[in-house]
């Protein structure tokens, strides 16, 4: 679990990380050079899970050599597949990260929301749904190993 207080917004406990797959932390189905050390270490402190559409078909490569649970789900309301997933997983213990547009209700939900602005850019939708949005994903992932960055943000 990782506890944060955040002034103004009070104390969060996290227990999740989901994680969309590609334009997120994935470019063309390839991990972003040093994603997968920062997921390594937040392994220790949250159930980190993937979801993705597949659409590189570098899912189950991927789990294998990440040893993270890569959720794929189906072509076609993908936006609602991540809700779901992220409803199991309870949206008030779950921090999520993602670009599309079909990230948003997953973000909306979350109690903890990240837009990634990466090479692949992202959704408006996204951004303007988000807590918070960075410019790649090792720095999302960098607020979550350094929580007073995260606070500097997002307090009140």
């Amino acid at each position: 679990m990782l506890e944060v207080t955040i002034p103004g917004r009070g104390v969060y406990r996290f227990e999740h990380l989901v994680l969309d797959l590609n334009g997120t932390i994935a470019v063309d189905g390839e991990i972003v050079e040093g994603v997968e050390e920062r997921l390594l270490r937040l392994g220790d402190v949250l159930d980190v899970a993937i979801v993705t559409a597949d659409t590189h078909g570098s899912a189950d490569r991927l789990e294998d050599s990440l040893g993270i649970r890569i959720y794929c789900i189906s072509e076609g309301g993908e936006d609602l597949q991540k809700l779901a997933l992220l409803r199991r997983l309870g949206p008030e213990k779950t921090v999520s990260i993602g670009n599309g547009s079909n990230d948003v209700p997953m973000l909306r939900d979350s109690a903890l929301s990240i837009c990634v602005v990466g090479g692949e850019g992202a959704a408006v939708e996204a951004l303007m749904t988000s807590h918070l949005a960075v410019s790649d994903i090792n720095a999302a992932l960098d607020l979550l190993l350094n929580v007073d960055r995260l606070v500097a943000t997002l307090r009140k």
